[in-house]
């Protein structure tokens, strides 16, 4: 078993102060196999304490400074995909192969891409006759989601780190140790003590206590709608910046006369990838009556030919979900489809017949959807897609935006026709063709998707403050 029962604050690994032991559960075995601690508001004030105190320097560091710290965190990093794809394969059940190839190197894209951004950085400007400048927030506290758990970590730290700001970071208990071996990362690369602090735990104790705390001047949290408006009640006693990136429910808008068999593979993979578990997967298949029969018939062969299995062997199958509760979560949803209405297509609720433990899903297809549906509604994070018809392109546009969630949306088919639907979906990215976001490029949400920007230029804007200085001598 894996043990990152410590905390690494001020440059060091230190244990907890009162906290006690969690065991993270391997949802391919149903047993565990990593030890860590969930710590206590005295662990979060250390931290905060030790971030505090490193912002007098490192936020007078200069780009070139910053952009050579960066520098060295990649080199390091790469030195540890392959822990940490292990890790993840392990904890959270992305497929081993997947992890090394996608999950792992995520993160690594998120501090590349955000060097290279830092680069053409404009830390003044002017604007009316003021001098605007860009300066570091202050110290940050984060809180990061088990899913594509380092790519969310590394597009908030590698921001925080080129704006010269300090920082706390709790990630998910569900998905702990890739954090535990980034802040390992961290330290060989030589961030000064008190820069990035790790503290281990869950949401109720220390996400709270990072939310509220009255020297935290910005919370950043990646999770659940539900759990995001609770985080910005706590931080608002302390009126700090609350930047989040929240749930999702994207629409794969089928343009009339779309080519199917072109465009369907590659946008229905992003429902299928992750074992269904990201947020902006394009659950919600929106076809012309006059396609549905071609729609379904090929949704439900790409479906069909996913194969499920074990997460530390190599190939192309998808894993688990994370844990129990998403898992009956996940089939509450199919059973409320059915319950509804709908039709089941293939998959269901139970578990595929090759494996007899495990929190595994059948990928399912349903057809049939209408919007008032549950299915059709809640955020499903899991390999589960649903198709649902409209009359006009008119009617399948408002069925698109017919949601509480404005994260990403999917067009399908011709780009040029794509292009001019494109602006009338709201959301916060738009992809055509395909479904996983540009790197670098703004990534966040309307609605109830969140209030916040990551990626690029535009996340590192989002951890800096804003200052105009008028009445300066010529």
């Amino acid at each position: 078993m894996d043990n990152y029962a410590q905390n690494y604050i001020d440059g060091k690994w230190v244990d907890s102060i009162g906290g006690t032991p969690h065991e993270v559960i391997n949802p391919a075995t149903e047993e565990p196999t990593t030890k860590v601690v969930l710590s206590t508001k005295a662990d979060v004030d250390k931290a905060v304490e030790a971030a505090r105190r490193a912002f007098e320097s490192f936020s007078q560091t200069s780009r070139e400074e910053r952009l050579e710290l960066l520098g060295r965190i990649i080199e390091e990093y790469k030195k540890r995909i392959p822990d940490m794809a292990q890790s993840i394969a392990k904890e959270m059940g992305a497929p081993i192969s997947f992890a090394n190839a996608a999950q792992a190197p995520a993160g690594l894209g998120g501090f590349a891409k955000t060097m290279q951004a830092l680069k053409n950085f404009e830390f003044e400007t002017t604007d009316s006759g003021a001098k605007v400048v860009y300066e570091p927030i202050g110290v940050v506290g984060m809180i990061t989601p088990w899913n594509w758990p380092l790519n969310q970590i590394a597009l908030k730290v590698a921001p925080a780190l080129a704006g010269g700001n300090t920082m706390v970071l709790k990630p998910s208990e569900e998905c702990p140790g890739n954090a535990a071996i980034l802040a390992e990362v961290m330290d060989a690369a030589g961030v000064p003590a008190g820069v990035f602090n790790l503290v281990q735990g869950d949401g109720p104790t220390v996400g709270e206590a990072i939310s509220s705390h009255p020297d935290i001047d910005m919370v950043s949290f990646t999770g659940s709608t539900r759990a995001g408006i609770m985080v910005a009640k706590a931080a608002a006693d302390t009126v700090k910046r609350v930047h989040q990136e929240l749930g999702g429910k994207s629409p794969n808008l089928v343009l009339p006369g779309a080519d199917l068999s072109k465009v369907l593979p590659p946008t229905i993979t992003g429902v299928i990838a992750n074992s269904g578990q990201s947020c902006i997967a394009p659950t919600r298949v929106l076809v012309h009556k006059d396609q549905e029969s071609e729609a379904i018939a090929a949704v439900r062969g790409i479906f069909e030919a996913v194969e499920v299995g074990d997460p530390l062997s190599e190939g192309m199958h998808i894993g688990p979900v994370v844990n129990k509760t998403q898992h009956d979560k996940i089939r509450d949803l199919i059973q409320s489809a059915m319950d509804e209405g709908a039709k089941l297509e293939t998959g269901g609720p139970d578990l595929p017949a090759n494996v007899n433990r495990g929190f595994y899903i059948k990928p399912t297809v349903f057809s049939g959807v209408t919007p008032d549906m549950r299915i059709s509604k809640e955020e499903t994070f899991g390999p589960v897609v649903t198709i649902t018809k409209y009359d006009d392109l008119e009617e399948g546009i408002r069925i698109a935006n017919d949601t509480a969630y404005g994260l990403s949306s999917v067009i399908s088919g011709d780009p040029a026709e794509a292009a001019k639907v494109a602006p009338r979906l709201r959301a916060g990215m738009v992809v055509i063709n395909n479904w996983g976001p540009s790197p670098g490029a703004p990534f966040g949400g309307y609605k109830q998707s969140g209030n916040g920007r990551e990626g690029g230029l535009h996340g590192i804007k989002d951890f800096m403050e804003v200052k105009a200085i008028s009445g300066l001598p010529a």
